[in-house]
């Protein structure tokens, strides 16, 4: 798809996330799911049509899971490594502390207030 006439959106289904574009000049949706490290395409010319293909690529791939008895890709463990400046770390063990919270803790309820 070419740079120009070209926007990024992203729509969800059963917990899953598309990011997707529409290219105006060829008048065409294309995306793919980010939530997998399986790779799972979707397209369509219209709204609905990007719509579907996400909602067929999806139940497909998960009937293929439940077929052969393979759990479903979930990248997202739960687990973040941050690198920070020593001074940051000793001012996150201290705030965590005066909390009677562990670190970890203390971070995790920090990243949850943040909305994105």
């Amino acid at each position: 798809m070419s740079e120009e006439g070209r926007s990024l959106a992203v729509i969800e289904y059963k917990g899953y996330t598309g990011v997707f574009e529409y290219d105006e000049e060829y008048e065409f949706f294309a995306g793919h799911v980010v939530d997998t490290l399986d790779g799972i395409n979707f397209e369509g010319r219209s709204v609905a049509e990007l719509k579907e293909s996400m909602r067929c690529a999806i139940d497909d791939y998960l009937e293929f899971c439940k077929e052969t008895g393979r759990e479903p890709s979930k990248p997202y463990s739960g687990r973040i490594l941050v690198r920070v400046d020593p001074e940051v770390h000793r001012r996150l063990a201290t705030k965590a502390s005066g909390q009677r919270m562990s670190m970890n803790a203390y971070i995790a309820a920090r990243l949850g207030e943040i909305s994105v």
